[in-house]
This record gives structure tokens, sequence and C-alpha cells, in this order.
């Protein structure tokens, strides 16, 4: 049942918002959010738009792992239903009219993003290279890093400490490159299947691509089908890994820039 201005409990309790969504939208009756025991999920209205809350004790700490979990399963499951823009993790309101607020604030570019992402949801593909034949690719591709490798056969762990560094300089900026390289392909390969894309930052020193990519669901299967040929064209090379259906969390400021 969709509401206005609920309050929460007089300085105890509040309201977690999860993420907007269109005003004619209604969670169902098992939705679950935060807490234990999980809260259910309602809605606070205003004009064109809706978020979805959960009731939360305002000294409760936020930010444990099952958390981040309720807040990514609630809105990964709303987003194969209707449009869903994420609010940042943690966005708790101390009551209905303060909800009603932020609506307010941005209602008309709200609305706006919710339109662009009718149909649309979020999937993450990361490559990430198997480090004995990166290392090899490196080696077999670069004489000084041979020569410097082969320096250091037979040594002991703590000889030679300035041909180590240089060695691994080298090996850090051939991974570099590799990664924009395989970065650039990736996102050539995929670009005809997907709306936008954004390329995430590496959070592994082998890490060969990480993308985040908006993909309109009734293209779900021909986009995995791409995916499918990325990873066997990659075996042995990179390991392929796909998320999604997700929630658009990597483009909500790309969602909200005005036209």
């Amino acid at each position: 049942m969709s509401v206005d201005t609920r309050e929460a409990g007089p300085d105890t309790t509040g309201f977690f918002i999860y993420g907007l969504v269109p005003a004619d939208v209604e969670p169902t009756g098992d939705a679950r959010g935060v807490g234990d025991p999980a809260t259910p999920v309602d809605v606070v209205t205003h004009g064109d738009v809706a978020a979805l809350v959960s009731d939360v004790p305002l000294d409760r700490p936020l930010g444990r792992p099952d958390d981040l979990r309720a807040y990514q399963t609630l809105l990964d499951g709303v987003t194969l239903a209707a449009p869903v823009l994420p609010v940042r993790f943690g966005t708790v309101a101390r009551d209905g009219a303060a909800v009603t607020d932020l609506l307010a604030e941005r209602h008309d570019d709200y609305r706006r993003a919710l339109d662009r992402l009718e149909g649309r949801a979020q999937y993450v593909v990361r490559l990430r290279y198997v480090e004995r034949t990166v290392l090899s690719e490196v080696l077999d591709g670069n004489a000084e890093a041979a020569a410097l490798r082969d320096q250091l056969q037979g040594q002991p762990a703590d000889a030679l400490r300035d041909v180590r560094i240089r060695l691994g300089e080298i090996i850090n900026a051939e991974v570099e490159a590799r990664r924009a390289a395989d970065t650039e392909r990736l996102l050539e390969a995929l670009s005809p299947v997907t709306v936008t894309t954004r390329t995430r930052p590496p959070s592994s020193e082998f890490d060969a691509a990480h993308l985040a990519l908006l993909v309109e669901i009734d293209r779900q299967t021909e986009f995995e089908d791409v995916v499918e040929r990325i990873a066997a064209e990659q075996e042995n090379r990179a390991s392929v890994r796909l998320l999604g259906p997700q929630a658009p969390y990597d483009f909500v400021d790309q969602l909200m820039d005005r036209e």
C-alpha cells in the first residue's frame, strides 16, 4: 500500500531508502529490507515517483554485509519488473515528510531517469588474467624482462633487489597496456548489444577488464551469447565472469544528468 507522509516512531525509527521507482509500483507482500528480522518494504509517493523504504532504528549502525545484501537483493529483484533508480546505500530519512522532500527536490529529473531505465538492467562483465599465461606473454614479448628474469634464476629471494624492482615495473606496465587493449576490445565486442557502458577500475593487478553495462532486458540472451563467445576466445588466458541482471548502480549519475 502506497503512503505519502508516514511517520516513524518518535525519535526511535526512520526510513531506510533503497531506491526510486515510478509511482504506480508497489512492492510485493513478501518484499523485505534490512534488519534482523528483516522489515517489510513500503513506498512513499510524490507525484510520478516513489521511494522504496522500510523502517529502521535510528540508533542502529548500518553497513553489515547482511544489510548490503538485503539492499542489493531488493533492488535487483525490482529491476526485472520495473525501472528502479538506486539511492546510495545507508541513506536514512527521519520521517515520511523528509522522504517526500527528497522526491520533490528533483522530481522531474527522477522521472526522466526512470523513463530512460524502462526495460533496461545493469550487467557486469569482468575478465581476469590467468597469471601464468599473462606473465608468459610479457616475458616472451619483452626482451629486457626476459633478460632480467634470467638474471634472477637461482638467486636468493633477497638478492639483486634493483633487478627485481625493475622487472616488477616492466611487468606492471605491460599488464596495464594489455588491460587497456583488452578493455577496448571488450567494449567493441559488446557495444552492439548494450545501451551504454562504464569502465570500472581494476580491483586486482591481474584484472583484464571490468565493465558495467546497461542492457535492454529483452536482449539478454543475445548479450549473454556474446559474453559466452568472448569467454571461449579467452579460454586459458583470462577467466570471464558475468553478473546480472542488476539495478543500475553504476549509471545513477549518468541517468540524472539533465538533458
